[in-house]
């Protein structure tokens, strides 16, 4: 019996030792000689605590939050794609265009296209494709630079 207690406190001392800890891409520490404050972008608010001056929220942590479709792996190189959703031509608009390729893949990752960025203006025919979800990769030789969610139409 005094086993079974003994490993019943040591899990539950290790999963409160680790229970406090996330790794975050947004958010920031403020700190005074009163306390410190943590917080994060991209927490669901699931509790508001209130002293009449201060408002305490609490949550849980989400590991990605995607509003826009896109994933901005370098954030100085500028591209968008139009029209989303598409159904004949899908445009990719960059200034900076040399040794940038572009990769499309389906819901379950498969490769569909891969070819390379000819023009600040890039057309890609998706008239073939089926109806339905894509990811739009592009990249050059040090690697991806945005991620785009691409819904092809009928």
């Amino acid at each position: 019996m005094k086993k079974q207690i003994f490993l019943f406190a040591t899990f539950f001392t290790a999963l409160a030792a680790t229970a406090q800890e996330v790794v975050s891409s947004q958010g920031e520490t403020y700190s005074n000689a009163n306390g410190s404050i943590d917080f994060t972008v991209g927490e669901v608010i699931i509790n508001t605590g209130s002293n009449g001056t201060n408002d305490l929220t609490q949550g849980f942590h989400q590991t990605n939050w995607n509003f826009l479709g896109v994933e901005d792996f370098a954030p100085d190189y500028q591209a968008t794609i139009f029209p989303n959703p598409t159904e004949d031509v899908l445009n990719i608009r960059t200034s900076t265009f040399e040794n940038v390729t572009y990769t499309l893949y389906d819901t379950q990752g498969k490769l569909v296209m891969q070819n390379i960025l000819s023009a600040e203006q890039t057309p890609i025919q998706v008239s073939q494709l089926a109806p339905g979800a894509y990811s739009l990769c592009i990249n050059d030789q040090t690697g991806q630079l945005k991620n785009f969610k691409l819904i092809k139409s009928h």
